[in-house]
């Protein structure tokens, strides 16, 4: 123990020099270490595009950014898990129903691994999918729109981060338990954890046409802290890795107890095998509960579900899962392009450790096992062990590929990204970053067909790197060249939130096929207006519904009398425009949704509780014409007991009556 304590110690020590260090600079010019030449390959002229998306996780933003690559610019940060005042979401009623969970409306969470839909092992741009840590959540958004369309809860988890990661044809995304926890939840004291907590890994299917989520079982697995995972592909399809750590199942202090053993596991899990049990009925029904929340394009609305059941294997069902010996405290899981080796990033080792998909198969044939743990068999080392990347830094995280038989993994201690051979073991290349990275990507670098061209390095620490923002500093995103035997460093640029992951794919998948507008024919939305001449005010005792339309460059109605003080009024909005790119926004004065952004087509809707007598504006938020400051109007506020009638204006009409 005091050995490994000390070991803690140095490697604590040895990330503060790393950070203290500061950016190399060009002598010659003092300046940072990009050359012009690089500054040049990042450059993207105005008018013209990025070769690349990049979405980028928001951490504890709970959002995703979309980024273009290689220019670092940020196009867009699409609201996910938490709030977001910029379009509305969660604070209109209309997205308010994606927030619900079992623990009620949740409106800020933890966004961590982002992943595109794949076909045959092929990044294919219909959807993105990113977990939520804290809650345990996973979204779905679609790549048409750029807007989030589902979210799942995960019962009997807690820490959602093995999540999200997709099969090879998208039958499946994961979520595994980051915390295993007393499944049901009841009061057990915390120092009988040891074989009386439990993990989940949860199989969600995915609709292959509309890409609808449906939790369909879960595995219940031994009290480990299961960290992350990724599909089998080509030879390994059919089953899925799953990292974990702290087999000891320590339950305190788990930076030193956590790290006794000299190996932990990856998880081999045959979920076609588990499809055969959930269709032989080897499962148990458990009661839960959890939300599952759903947006609808047509009525413009999410609705929330709560499920009260799940079909639950246990993880000791012969065939289902093996446990594969993996040094020390394997963080990051990661498989080759072709399926065949499964690396094993052990965040206290001192070698990468790749793992033979043919291997284990044999292994599993000939029962080289080594024991078990609560009846799931330990494969011997020896039997699965295909080879190791020697000293290649301190820390190893995560690995991504470039299909050209070269393997990319993120130190976080030694501040670097280093190259090696599959096969061969040996490394090519090695490059700082500033500082303390955590994830890389490399577009499609998590499938059969890998863009490598690029790869994005997520940093932790900026310290000395952009100009001080206050205690806080950004973090940071470094984007290389890797189409040469060499990384070059072509650019870096700030990042919002922490970046957990990032998923990335070329323009072409996507550019052309997103949604320019929503069509005003299709919409069903219960309270919309379809032409100006629907427009009107509407009350129902103590509620005031006031279907307005919204065109360049104004209300309809603009002018509204007969609303009391007490009331709840419901401002349903139209965007009449079938033009692309021609939002509007309303502001109205005192309400707590103090804003909407309305795309064409859409209607949406905020609630507004007048307190005061008094004459109040609304505006457009949008600038929208050269007339957009013409764009408002007012609501006439009168006391509870008033007899004033409802009224309102529509164009140069007189006040009309309803």
């Amino acid at each position: 123990m005091k050995k490994y304590i000390l070991g803690l110690v140095m490697l604590v020590v040895a990330s503060i020099y790393m950070v203290s260090c500061g950016p190399p600079t060009d002598k010659k010019s003092g300046g940072s270490a990009l050359s012009n030449s690089a500054a040049q390959a990042a450059f993207v002229a105005p008018g013209e595009y990025d070769e690349f998306y990049a979405f980028i996780s928001g951490g504890f933003s709970g959002q995703l950014a979309v980024y273009g690559l290689p220019s670092g610019r940020l196009f867009r940060v699409i609201p996910v898990f938490s709030q977001d005042p910029e379009k509305g979401y969660g604070y209109n009623e209309e997205t308010k129903p994606l927030l619900n969970t079992s623990h009620g409306f949740v409106p800020w969470g933890d966004s961590h691994h982002p992943d595109i839909s794949q076909t045959n092992g092929v990044v294919d741009g219909r959807w993105v999918f990113i977990n939520e840590n804290n809650t345990p959540r996973i979204a779905r958004i679609s790549l048409k729109t750029f807007e989030t369309e589902e979210i799942i809860e995960i019962p009997n988890s807690a820490g959602n981060h093995s999540s999200s990661f997709v099969t090879e044809n998208s039958e499946y995304v994961v979520a595994g338990t980051r915390f295993s926890v007393p499944i049901p939840q009841r009061d057990m004291p915390i120092k009988d954890y040891k074989g009386n907590f439990k993990g989940s890994l949860s199989f969600i299917s995915i609709d292959p046409e509309h890409g609808n989520m449906d939790l369909s079982f879960q595995i219940r697995m031994p009290g480990f802290d299961y960290d992350l995972a990724h599909p089998g592909r080509g030879k390994s399809h059919g089953w899925f890795f799953f990292t974990t750590y702290n087999s000891e199942e320590a339950h305190s202090l788990l930076e030193a107890n956590a790290s006794q053993n000299d190996k932990d596991f990856i998880a081999a899990v045959n979920w076609q095998k588990a499809e055969e049990y959930i269709k032989a009925g080897k499962f148990k029904t458990e009661k839960t509960k959890y939300a599952h929340n759903t947006w609808d394009d047509n009525t413009h609305m999410a609705t929330s579900t709560m499920k009260t059941e799940v079909r639950v294997l246990d993880g000791s069902l012969p065939g289902l899962v093996y446990f594969l010996p993996t040094p020390k405290s394997p963080h990051g899981c990661d498989v080759t392009p072709d399926g065949e080796y499964i690396i094993g990033n052990g965040k206290l080792a001192a070698e990468l450790t790749a793992h033979s998909f043919t291997k284990m198969l044999k292994a599993i044939e000939d029962k080289a096992y080594d024991g078990e743990a609560y009846g799931i068999p330990i494969l011997k080392y020896e039997a699965v062990h295909a080879g190791s990347v020697i000293k290649p830094g301190l820390g190893p995280l995560h690995t991504e590929f470039d299909g050209k038989g070269n393997a990319y993994t993120t130190f976080f201690i030694s501040s670097e990204v280093v190259k090696w051979k599959i096969g061969t073991w040996e490394v090519i290349d090695r490059q700082p970053v500033y500082y303390s990275v955590g994830h890389l990507m490399i577009p499609g670098g998590n499938s059969r067909k890998p863009w490598g061209k690029y790869l994005v390095a997520m940093n932790k620490i900026t310290k000395d790197r952009y100009l001080s923002t206050g205690p806080e500093v950004c973090q940071s995103a470094q984007l290389f060249d890797i189409t040469g035997e060499k990384m070059k460093l072509i650019l870096d640029f700030p990042t919002i939130g922490e970046p957990h992951y990032a998923a990335g794919c070329p323009k072409d998948l996507l550019h052309d096929k997103t949604t320019k507008l929503f069509d005003l024919k299709k919409n069903t939305h219960p309270y919309v207006c379809k032409t100006e001449a629907d427009a009107k005010v509407v009350r129902k005792g103590k509620e005031v519904h006031i279907y307005m339309t919204m065109i360049r460059s104004h209300f309809a109605p603009d002018n509204i009398e007969g609303v009391k003080v007490g009331d709840k009024v419901f401002f349903h909005v139209t965007n009449l425009e079938q033009d692309y790119d021609v939002p509007h926004g309303i502001s109205m004065i005192g309400a707590n949704t103090s804003e909407l952004l309305i795309m064409p087509g859409r209607t949406e809707t905020f609630v507004w509780e007048p307190k005061e007598v008094g004459v109040w504006p609304f505006y457009c938020t949008d600038f929208c014409s050269a007339l957009h400051q013409e764009m408002q109007g007012y609501v006439r506020v009168s006391p509870r007991g008033s007899n004033v009638p409802i009224s309102f204006t529509l164009d140069d009409d007189a006040p009309g009556a309803e």
